[in-house]
């Protein structure tokens, strides 16, 4: 049986790197592709219109009355385009390689009305911009443009222009398409400023140059802000105060809690009774490694975290590797999907592992919890948020068949997965080892002052490591909401190991603290409490869930409270934003207090085994 399973363990990671490795090779370039002749057609797909302040307000290009060939041809998109909200299209304009087209090259005459003027109109008024693709790289323009001519006696109010002209200026290497621009001309407009019917004739131009640039580093000037002097003066700012942070907690650990935990575990050694009557924590010997409560859920949350962490884990190796860069269509989705998908089987693998060593009947429920306590409020947060996008009629409202996809992935490969997962978590499961053994009777918890609660301790921990990252958290968002790409992967994963350090020194420290208030429920302080998600499933005592809040992960209550604070002070603005904004960031945020309460909970563990298997129980 053993055997059987390393088999299947071995099938799934061959079968993991395999998938992984496929992406790969589609997400990066290869000196092999992208290799054209002079004259050479390369279709130019259009993409998507929005306003520029409101990054997930993205409409179909032709939902404006733009020149568009008939038929309009759909180019045949991945999932991961599709949850990103691209539509790309087939476009009139024709880029040959290496032949230019100076002057104005007709594209189209059209005659607008009434109702297509105040369209246009009204999308200059909301600041849209167009998004294209010429060989896999993106491209960006303007629609129109607002003068304020209240100052001219003849004139009063605004005018809106309409741009009807674009030029198009690509750079090549050799055979090889490095960079394009596209720039509106704005010295051909059309007044839209009046409704009514008008003729307007749509014109494009195309400028070869030649550039150095190397093929393989073409998509590197799409993250180049982050080497920007002063960006990289600002990240290293914050790797050096989060550093700080570091060393004075690890300090306030050591003069502080170890020094007296020293003192205390001296004491237990001499074995003076008056002594040992000062040692809150050596009471509880008895009581601290009882089972926690409602185990089921307790074993599911440690199993999606353990699950995330693995994702974001490999999503950083892809990051480092270069398969993962700035607007490499819907690849980071894509990779969402799947990995996280493929990584079922190590949230069901811990969360019935960790069920088993303290009971082997039940078990299916963790896992069957392991696989809906995260999967389960996004599902509801994504419909939700498709609905209003659909409403909208918005390019981020998925397709019935992609819905149907999703769905299919999630029944025949995660669902198999998970169970795959909990299955060898049980055959392979072990007895969990208390250093001390465990009273029948439960000690009774001492009244508790005010920084001895857990609110006082979710508050501090939260905000200590909260202060290490905000910085970088801030740029984090300007990148994800704010067209700004000033984060580099490195940076990145500097400060999630910084975190992962700060929670699980805080980890120690907090414990320590409730230990020596005499206080022996630490296993739920540790982790959030899904009492709102779980309780029609699960028999929960909401007057012992008190303690059922995140202390490790309470962290990811204040990264949400400052993107609420950080959507207050940009220019998005409109419900549809809002809602994503909020959605997307809830979401985010929700992974995150898994993470850390596993990474938290783990650390404590290990600290409570090493100080109570270094006390001589009597």
């Amino acid at each position: 049986m053993a055997t059987k399973l390393v088999e299947n363990s071995c099938v799934l990671v061959v079968f993991l790197l395999t998938v992984l490795g496929f992406a790969a090779r589609l997400a990066s370039s290869s000196l092999y592709d992208h290799r054209y002749n002079v004259g050479d057609h390369i279709p130019l797909f259009v993409n998507k219109v929005g306003p520029l302040n409101n990054p997930s307000e993205t409409y179909q290009y032709y939902d404006l009355p733009f020149c568009c060939p008939d038929p309009i041809s759909w180019k045949k998109e991945t999932l991961g385009e599709v949850l990103n909200g691209d539509r790309l299209t087939s476009a009139l304009y024709e880029l040959k390689f290496l032949e230019d087209k100076t002057g104005d090259t007709l594209l189209c005459q059209k005659k607008l009305n009434g109702d297509e003027v105040a369209r246009f109109r009204q999308a200059i008024v909301d600041d849209f911009y167009f998004q294209m693709y010429y060989d896999d790289l993106p491209l960006w323009g303007y629609i129109g443009k607002i003068e304020d001519e209240s100052w001219m006696l003849s004139e009063k109010g605004k005018k809106y222009y309409l741009f009807t002209h674009v030029q198009f200026d690509a750079f090549y290497n050799g055979n090889h398409i490095i960079e394009i621009r596209a720039f509106s001309d704005p010295n051909h407009v059309v007044d839209i400023t009046e409704d009514g019917d008008i003729n307007v004739k749509f014109t494009y131009s195309v400028f070869w140059n030649v550039t150095s640039v190397p093929f393989e580093t073409r998509m590197d000037k799409y993250s180049r802000a982050s080497a920007f002097a002063v960006h990289r003066q600002i990240h290293w700012f914050s790797v050096i105060n989060s550093l700080v942070i570091i060393v004075l907690l690890m300090g306030l650990l050591i003069l502080l809690f170890m020094r007296r935990l020293m003192n205390d575990l001296r004491k237990c050694s001499i074995g003076d009774e008056e002594e040992d009557k000062e040692v809150g924590w050596k009471f509880i010997h008895g009581d601290v490694f009882r089972h926690p409560q409602n185990l089921s859920l307790f074993s599911a949350v440690l199993g999606v975290g353990n699950q995330l962490l693995t994702v974001s884990c490999i999503l950083f190796v892809l990051a480092f590797l270069g398969f993962l860069y700035p607007y490499n269509r819907g690849l980071l989705c894509t990779s969402l999907v799947f990995i996280y998908t493929l990584t079922s089987v190590v949230g069901g693998y811990s969360a019935a592992s960790f069920h088993n060593q303290f009971s082997n009947t039940g078990w299916e429920k963790s896992v069957l919890l392991a696989g809906i306590l995260y999967l389960g409020p996004l599902f509801v947060t994504v419909l939700t948020l498709n609905t209003i996008a659909v409403s909208y009629g918005a390019t981020a409202a998925l397709p019935f068949a992609t819905m149907i996809v999703i769905l299919l992935i999630y029944t025949f490969l995660c669902v198999p997965l998970l169970a795959l997962g909990g299955v060898i978590g049980y055959r392979c499961k072990s007895e969990f080892q208390a250093p001390c053994a465990t009273k029948k009777i439960p000690r009774e918890i001492p009244p508790l002052t005010w920084y001895q609660k857990i609110p006082c301790h979710m508050f501090l921990g939260g905000l200590l490591s909260f202060s290490a990252i905000a910085l970088e958290l801030h740029h984090l968002y300007a990148s994800l909401w704010g067209y700004k790409i000033c984060t580099l992967p490195s940076i990145l994963f500097l400060m999630f190991i910084i975190l992962i350090l700060l929670t699980a020194m805080l980890s120690v420290g907090l414990t320590y603290i409730q230990l020596s208030a005499e206080d022996h429920e630490w296993w739920w302080s540790f982790l959030v409490a899904i009492e709102a998600l779980t309780a029609m499933t699960i028999n929960v005592d909401f007057q012992e869930t008190e303690l059922s809040i995140f202390c490790g992960g309470s962290t990811a209550i204040f990264m949400f409270c400052y993107s609420i604070f950080f959507y207050v002070r940009s220019t998005m603005s409109g419900f549809m934003q809002l809602s994503f904004f909020l959605g997307y960031n809830a979401a985010m945020c929700y992974a995150f207090f898994f993470i850390f309460g596993a990474i938290s909970f783990r650390t404590s563990l290990i600290f409570v085994r090493h100080i109570y298997q270094a006390v001589k129980s009597e």
